[in-house]
């Protein structure tokens, strides 16, 4: 099962691109999506089971923690890939295109490369997700970048090409920190004369060897020991959460994630912003298990507090009078990904409330992304100035999106305010007052920010120049109506398998 979670994507890819048969390419997308979507579900019930699947001699080996990242990506794929065959479709009717920003003309990418790009794209955050190897989860990481670089510069103009260098060079500057990281990791457990532990569980191993070294650093009194074995430890923590901060968007390491995700298609934004962030973040886990193994779960966890403040201020700065609605949705997954960091880096209560909130912001925030695409198709412009009379010209998007705001800022009953509220709890059982005051200051802030633009979307009158809106497509609205009540469900309910998984994913980081 585990090998066909990774090599279907990747075989369906490489049939695209062979091919080329446009209905060819998306009936493969939409085969491939439903399949990968089925095996992780199973593979989800497996592990919230108690079973230990692996495969692949070991390489494949998901925990709680990545198959939970796991069903996220396979979920939000299926979604974008109905969504994509409208999108694509729609696409392939138009004859002449020019840029939004400066009139220019411009071609997409054959769209075999696109749909190929995607199921890549799909294998490499699969074996992110369910390998314990750093060495291999680092390479999937890179292989995320360069799968979904093409899909950035799908719309081939200006704009788009300065989107995906600036994506390739930052992320690329990133993965290259991380990997030192890596390799710090190895030169901390390094002893001279003792050979190298040789483990595909690179995690549990590594968490093994810090037990161990904090046990004998207790019982012999050794300072001289932790001098040479602790600084390496913190400095490749430190390079880690550089390196794999950069991709997933923690200020100030954010500057790729405005210009990649606007310029985008907007199905690409979605699994950016929902699937690929979490991969990066998973990254960042992986070193903070092994830091609490070695008892430093409070330098690592302070680390986490730290950027996550400074993300979620960020964000609010740069959401208060955006008139770009899609970088306003870009800002705000600088700001979740900073709420993610500071649940983590508390630990305790807020771990569990972290773990709810990357599902939550997941569905929400790919529903919202696909909702711009269709604002976009309508309206032909980024600037929420420009759009006004959602309710009248766009009934269904409008109401949508109206709720996908109400969403995403944490408004009951949805998902993202249980999950803000356990993080609340968290920071005030732990006494951090300071902290608390900071999150709810953040919040308040960017929930003022996005109103006024989503306000002024939704209302107004119907623009007198557009003409009468046609029907909305089923394969444009329904994709986000089932991701929105998904959230809303969460909000009153979670199902025992979801929950167990969610508990067990945030003991394995301090929770």
């Amino acid at each position: 099962m585990l090998e066909c979670l990774l090599f279907a994507p990747l075989c369906a890819g490489l049939l695209m691109l062979l091919l080329g048969n446009t209905t060819v390419c998306r009936g493969l997308l939409l085969l491939t999506a439903v399949l990968h979507t089925a095996l992780s579900l199973k593979l989800a019930a497996d592990v919230s089971g108690g079973l230990h699947p692996q495969a692949l001699a070991g390489l494949l080996a998901p925990d709680a923690l990545g198959t939970l990242f796991l069903v996220l990506a396979s979920v939000l794929f299926l979604v974008a890939s109905v969504y994509g065959v409208g999108y694509l479709r729609d696409e392939a009717r138009i004859t002449e295109r020019a840029s939004i920003l400066d009139g220019r003309a411009f071609t997409n990418a054959p769209e075999r490369r696109f749909t190929a790009c995607l199921c890549f794209f799909l294998s490499a955050m699969t074996l992110v997700t369910t390998t314990r190897h750093l060495g291999a989860l680092w390479v999937g990481i890179e292989i995320t970048t360069l799968s979904s670089a093409p899909l950035i510069y799908f719309h081939r103009h200006k704009q788009s090409l300065e989107a995906t260098w600036k994506y390739l060079i930052i992320c690329s500057v990133g993965i290259a920190l991380a990997l030192l990281g890596n390799i710090l990791l190895s030169v901390a457990f390094y002893e001279p004369g003792v050979p190298p532990v040789e483990s595909m569980d690179q995690v549990e191993a590594f968490r093994h060897l810090a037990r161990q070294r904090a046990d004998a650093l207790a019982v012999l009194d050794a300072p001289q020991s932790a001098a040479t074995y602790l600084p390496w430890l913190k400095a490749a923590f430190i390079f880690l959460l550089v390196g794999y901060g950069t991709k997933m968007g923690l200020a100030p390491l954010h500057n790729w994630l405005p210009d990649a995700h606007s310029q985008a298609p907007s199905l690409v934004s979605a699994l950016l912003s929902g699937a690929l962030l979490n991969c990066a973040f998973l990254g960042i886990l992986r070193g903070h298990q092994i830091m609490l193994g070695a008892g430093l779960g409070g330098f690592s966890g302070t680390l986490l507090v730290f950027f996550g403040l400074v993300s979620m201020f960020v964000a609010a700065i740069f959401i208060v009078g955006q008139g770009h609605y899609k970088r306003m949705l870009a800002y705000s997954s600088v700001e979740h990904m900073g709420i993610l960091a500071l649940a983590v880096g508390l630990g305790g209560a807020a771990a569990f409330g972290g773990m709810l909130h990357a599902v939550c912001h997941s569905l929400t925030k790919c529903m919202l992304f696909l909702l711009a695409g269709n604002i976009l198709a309508r309206y032909h412009t980024y600037s929420s100035y420009d759009v006004h009379g959602l309710r009248w010209t766009m009934p269904v998007t409008g109401a949508l999106w109206m709720g996908g705001f109400l969403a995403i800022v944490g408004s009951p009953p949805f998902g993202l305010f249980v999950s803000e509220f356990l993080i609340l709890k968290g920071i005030l059982q732990q006494g951090q007052w300071l902290v608390a005051a900071l999150y709810l200051l953040a919040l308040a802030i960017i929930f003022v920010g996005m109103s006024v633009a989503v306000l002024r979307m939704f209302q107004g009158t119907r623009p007198t120049d557009m003409p009468e809106c046609p029907r909305e497509s089923a394969l444009s609205v329904l994709p986000p109506m089932t991701l929105g009540l998904g959230v809303l469900l969460l909000g009153f309910w979670m199902p025992d398998g979801v929950e167990k998984l969610l508990r067990a994913g945030a003991a394995l980081i301090g929770g």
